[in-house]
C-alpha cells in the first residue's frame, strides 16, 4: 500500500486501467477463471490486496446479482483508486470483449451470417457451454435433498410458465425458504473488512436502484422510445439476475425472443460468440443491442446491464461485511442459488437444446464438446473453435 501512497490519482486510475485491460484481452474461461487470473494479477504480481481481504470480496460479490467477476473487479479497483477506481476497472476489463461482440453484430447483420455454417456450430458449443455450466453450478449451490428440491421445483415452474416475472417470483420463494431451512446451516468464521465509502453513500446508491427499478418500467410504457426500452429491459436483468453470466440466458431470452426483438437463431448465435472472447458473459448484452438498434444500442444495453452492479457493490460494501455474519442472511442466499440452478436446468432445454440439437451429428457435437469442457477442462475460447471446425468437418463429411 505504500507504493500506492506515492503516486497521484492520475497515476493510480492510469495502473487499473492498464492491468485491467490486460485482463480483458486475455481471461477466457469464464468466472471462475476470471477470478484465478484476477488473483494472478490483482494479488500475488501486483499485491494490491492480500488473500484474506480478495477472498472475502469473492464471498461479498457471490452475495449480490450480477455477474459476480465484474463485480470483484469493480470492488478491487474502488478500494485501489475510489469509485473512478471501479469505474476505471471495469471500462478496461469490458471494452475489449464489447468491441468484438459489437463487431460481430454487425458483420452478422450486414452479410447474412444467419446462413453461415458456423452460426450452427455457435449454437452447438452454447449448448456444451451451458450443460457444463449446469452441473458446476449444481454441485456447489445444491450439495443436499433440500436444495436440489428447490432447484427441480424451480425448473418445472419455469418450464410450464416461462416469463421474466415468474423467475423473480420463483427468486423471492427460494429465499423465503431458505431463511427456514438453511439458517442453521452457516457459516460462523465470517470476519467483516473496512471498506472507505460511507454507509450514508451506500444509501444513496442502493436508493437510485430501487427508484430506476420502479420508475423505468412506467416511464417507457409513457414514452415510446426504443433505446429507453432497450435500457429498462437490460437494468431490470441486471438488477435481478443471481448466478453469474450464464443465468442472464434465461432472463433476457424471456424478454425479447417472445415479444419478436430478436429470433431465437440470432439470440443464440451471439450467446455462443460470447463464449469466444475473454472477458465478462454479459456483454453479450452488448451484441444484442446491437442487433436491435446498432451501436447506440449496445452502448444503452451495456450501461442497463452493468450499472446495477455498481450501484450495488457501491451500496453493499458498506453494509455486506456485516450481514454476512448473520445466519437467516446466509440461508436466504442458499435457498437463491439453489433456485438458480433450477432456472438454468429449464433454459437448458428451453431456448437452447430446442435451438441447437436437431439430429444425431449435432448431438454427438454436443456430446464431444461437453467431454472436453468436463473432463479435460479444454478452455470456452477453445471449445468455440472446435465446435466451429467440427461443424465444419461434420458438414464436408455429409452430416
Amino acid at each position: 500500500m505504500s507504493q500506492k501512497q506515492n503516486k497521484t490519482t492520475l497515476q493510480i486510475l492510469l495502473e487499473i486501467l492498464f492491468t485491467s485491460t490486460k485482463l480483458g484481452l486475455t481471461s477466457f474461461g469464464g468466472p471462475v477463471a476470471h477470478l484465478a487470473y484476477f488473483k494472478d494479477e490483482y494479488i500475488d504480481r501486483r499485491k494490491w490486496l492480500n488473500d484474506k481481504t480478495y477472498a472475502d470480496l469473492i464471498a461479498l460479490c457471490q452475495f449480490l446479482p450480477g455477474p459476480a467477476s465484474s463485480q470483484v473487479g469493480i470492488s478491487i479497483g474502488i478500494l485501489r483508486g475510489g469509485i473512478l477506481g471501479g469505474i476505471t476497472s471495469f471500462i478496461g476489463f469490458t471494452l475489449p470483449s464489447v468491441i468484438v461482440l459489437v463487431v460481430f453484430a454487425l458483420l452478422y447483420q450486414n452479410f447474412s451470417l444467419a446462413d453461415a455454417g458456423f452460426i450452427h456450430s455457435l449454437k452447438v458449443v452454447a449448448a456444451a457451454v451451458v450443460l457444463h455450466a449446469l452441473i458446476g453450478l449444481g454441485q456447489k449451490l445444491t450439495p443436499d435433498k433440500s436444495r436440489k428440491a428447490i432447484a427441480i421445483v424451480a425448473a418445472l415452474v419455469m418450464l410450464l410458465y416461462p416469463s421474466a416475472w415468474i423467475q423473480i417470483v420463483i427468486i423471492l420463494a427460494a429465499g423465503l425458504l431458505g431463511l427456514s431451512w438453511f439458517k442453521d446451516k452457516a457459516e460462523s468464521n465470517i470476519e467483516p473488512f473496512a471498506v472507505n465509502i460511507s454507509k450514508k453513500t451506500g444509501i444513496l446508491s442502493l436508493t437510485i436502484l430501487g427508484i430506476s427499478l420502479v420508475s423505468l418500467p412506467i416511464i417507457t410504457s409513457v414514452v415510446n422510445n426504443s433505446l429507453l426500452n432497450i435500457f429498462d429491459i437490460f437494468f431490470r436483468v441486471g438488477s435481478l439476475v443471481f448466478g453469474g453470466g450464464h443465468v442472464v440466458l434465461p432472463m433476457i431470452e424471456r424478454e425479447l425472443v417472445p415479444v419478436g426483438l430478436l429470433s431465437p437463431d440470432e439470440f443464440l448465435a451471439g450467446y455462443g460468440m460470447a463464449q469466444a472472447v475473454p472477458g465478462p458473459l454479459f456483454t453479450f448484452s452488448s451484441y444484442l443491442g446491437t442487433m436491435m438498434e446498432g451501436v447506440a444500442g449496445a452502448v444503452v444495453a451495456t450501461i442497463g446491464i452493468f450499472l446495477p452492479s455498481f450501484l450495488l457493490i457501491i451500496g453493499a460494501l458498506p453494509f455486506l461485511s456485516e450481514l454476512r455474519k448473520r445466519a437467516s442472511f446466509q440461508g436466504i442466499l442458499m435457498g437463491v442459488n439453489a433456485s438458480v440452478v433450477g432456472i438454468l436446468l429449464a433454459a437448458f432445454y428451453d431456448p437452447v437444446v430446442k435451438s441447437s440439437i436437431f439430429d444425431g451429428a449435432d448431438f454427438a457435437l454436443g456430446t464431444i464438446l461437453f467431454a472436453l469442457l468436463n473432463i479435460w477442462k479444454v478452455p470456452a475460447w477453445l471449445i468455440v473453435i472446435l465446435g466451429v471446425l467440427g461443424g465444419y468437418l461434420l458438414n464436408l463429411l455429409g452430416f
